[in-house]
């Protein structure tokens, strides 16, 4: 995306791996911000190198990662209950960037068909011993085959956003639900925390979106935003990571008021640290 027109909003440290700085720039039409410069395709893989990339392990090695693990059982219960609210019947289910295959497993479990895609090799493996099954690209798969796309954090990890978007299109049934959950950067913690947000995430965080910049990108598409959920653990998480970024601790007293906080002030404004959109494809066929 094109950054020669938009102001520089920000600059921001990549804490967890290279240590570089990137910036962060502003787009007003789609009130969003956009990571520059964004690594090649070849050099992406190396921001990855962290043993600290917590979705892409089960490891229950330190206090935090146990935390993680536990707040993860209670998200996946609630990710089963939403997509079983939002479809009468169980059908064939699509996740982009399944990670460890933790949600799939539970899903299919469930009763429905599902099937991920994951670039990490290793996730994926971990995710196959759980008996997820996964194709290599989306382009294995045929036009309006799924009921429900999940995309949990990945959708700002991707390089090529209206080419993704696209593929989304063309992959959901006429009546299918797309589910995309990202970080809000207009959230009271990224607010607070500004430069050492930990959900700023850069290098491996291309877009920072709002609520405004999701419902434009995927109008282009046809597709409709229907509702918009909170995420009320991701202050507490992000907010954690933040603190160690910003003082070297993980300061777990002063973290969880600031999500505390954060999520107060969002029951006025609507603006959590994290959302899940809900979207409905448009009827069209192809």
């Amino acid at each position: 995306m094109d950054i020669s027109n938009k102001k520089l909003f920000l600059s921001v440290k990549d804490y967890s791996v290279s240590k570089e700085t990137f910036d962060l720039y502003y787009d007003e039409t789609l009130d969003m911000l956009i990571t520059h410069p964004q690594p090649s395709l070849e050099n992406l893989g190396k921001y990855y190198e962290s043993e600290d990339y917590i979705s892409h392990t089960d490891n229950k090695r330190s206090l935090f990662e146990k935390l993680y693990h536990f707040i993860k059982s209670i998200a996946l219960k609630n990710k089963l209950n939403l997509i079983n609210s939002l479809q009468s019947q169980k059908g064939k289910i699509l996740d982009i960037g399944a990670g460890t295959g933790e949600f799939l497993s539970v899903a299919k479990k469930d009763g429905w068909q599902t099937i991920g895609v994951e670039p990490s090799e290793k996730a994926k493996g971990i995710a196959k011993s759980k008996g997820v099954s996964f194709v290599e690209q989306t382009s294995e798969l045929e036009n309006q085959s799924f009921d429900v796309i999940s995309m949990w954090h990945v959708l700002e990890h991707v390089p090529d956003l209206d080419k993704q978007i696209k593929e989304l299109k063309r992959l959901l049934k006429p009546n299918g639900t797309l589910i995309i959950a990202v970080p809000n950067f207009k959230s009271f913690d990224a607010e607070h925390y500004g430069k050492f947000w930990a959900a700023f995430d850069v290098p491996i965080h291309f877009w920072h979106f709002s609520k405004t910049a999701i419902k434009m990108l995927f109008e282009k598409e046809e597709m409709r935003l229907e509702k918009i959920l909170p995420m009320k653990f991701d202050s507490f998480y992000v907010s954690l990571l933040s603190e160690k970024y910003k003082s070297g601790k993980m300061n777990f007293i002063k973290a969880f008021f600031i999500g505390l906080r954060s999520n107060w002030k969002a029951r006025k404004n609507f603006e959590y640290s994290s959302h899940i959109y809900i979207l409905k494809n448009k009827l069209k066929s192809f």
